[in-house]
């Protein structure tokens, strides 16, 4: 492959994780989940799983990046950039959730008995 050439293998990677996100968004079912029995998490695990994702989503970032300013010819610009936005709407999410969580708790805790 040359230079400045696109991967097609990544394209369809990139599309097809694309389409399972709208899948679920719609509300349908993966089909490779579809033949899991369902298994309960409690709120506790499921919350710090989530974090647990961000925090290595940002740090796969940050080393991304400092790979990139070093000059590692394996990681492209646009890998770099992709991982950051990936990280930075993971992060907003985060925030949107825990602004949620305060709200509901203050709602709870303003409520008469």
């Amino acid at each position: 492959m040359k230079a400045g050439m696109i991967d097609a293998s990544k394209i369809e990677s990139m599309l097809a994780q694309l389409k399972t996100a709208a899948t679920r968004a719609q509300g349908g079912v993966n089909p490779v989940q579809s033949e899991k029995p369902a298994v309960k998490a409690d709120f506790a695990s499921v919350l710090k799983q989530s974090l647990d994702q961000v925090n290595s989503a940002q740090h796969r970032t940050e080393v991304l990046g400092q790979r990139f300013a070093a000059g590692d010819e394996s990681v492209n610009l646009s890998d770099v950039m992709i991982s950051m936005q990936k990280s930075s709407i993971s992060f907003q999410a985060t925030v949107q959730v825990r602004n949620k969580l305060v709200s509901a708790y203050q709602d709870i805790m303003n409520m008469q008995v």
